[in-house]
């Protein structure tokens, strides 16, 4: 699950369904007006990219309502979808669809899903093009420090900043060998899985290794609110460790 967090109104699911397209690599627009051949239509996403020249449109209608989406509103989707000549369309709906809204999209590229479900179509692409190029990017620095091989500058330091430099590295070693599991680096030689959320469940490492990582790391079930965590407590170590070696 890309996150958690349910959408508190519609403008609020359509913007997270925008940011999760754009985060992926589409070029998105928001309550977009199209021409049609039956008139003037507004899309709640609109989204699209190239691939290999030849372009690749989504739609998607949000429904934040109380109640399940009728048939008919199906239908009426379905027909924008086939007019626009979208590869595909998503109708999220928070509450789900009445009976008869699933026959409705039967055998058309328009696909009915829930708010969750409508992640879980695109978490492998926003994991691979957001989340793990971005936490190399920005957290690179502490998988650097957690190397095993002391930077160069360290043989220079007095002898008490040499002791605070390996309490940093003590502190900060798990947490920087856990963050390189969700980099590109992990799967630059073979195609392995992105790893499995919460970390809490599979790592069988002492109680005091684990205590050097925050709860909310360990604990976290969808990868947005574990990149936003790992990104606050890594620059604040990244930051730990620059002063150790810029006051020297």
């Amino acid at each position: 699950m890309i996150t958690n967090k349910v959408p508190d109104t519609w403008q609020d699911l359509q913007n997270e369904t925008a940011r999760i397209l754009a985060e992926c690599g589409f070029s998105v627009e928001v309550e977009k007006i199209i021409d049609t051949a039956r008139g003037k239509v507004e899309i709640d996403v609109y989204a699209e990219e190239k691939v290999k020249g030849r372009k690749y449109t989504i739609l998607c209608e949000c429904k934040h309502w109380k109640g399940r989406v009728p048939q008919n509103v199906i239908h009426g989707f379905r027909t924008v979808t086939a007019d626009i000549g979208a590869n595909v369309s998503y109708l999220i709906s928070l509450n789900g669809f009445q009976v008869g809204a699933f026959s409705a999209a039967k055998h058309t590229n328009t696909k009915l899903v829930t708010w969750e479900e409508f992640q879980n179509h695109f978490e492998q692409s926003w994991f691979d093009e957001y989340l793990s190029p971005n936490i190399a990017k920005k957290l690179n620095a502490i998988m650097t420090y957690s190397e095993p091989l002391l930077p160069s500058w360290f043989a220079a330091l007095p002898e008490a900043k040499k002791a605070e430099y390996v309490t940093l590295k003590n502190k900060y070693d798990l947490f920087g060998a856990l963050v390189m599991e969700f980099t590109p680096y992990a799967r630059m030689f073979e195609d392995t899985k992105r790893p499995s959320l919460p970390l809490i469940k599979r790592l069988d490492l002492p109680p005091s290794l684990l205590a050097t990582i925050p709860t909310e790391i360990l604990e976290a079930i969808s990868y947005r609110e574990f990149f936003e965590s790992c990104l606050d407590y890594g620059l604040t170590a990244i930051e730990e460790f620059r002063s150790v070696r810029d006051r020297s």
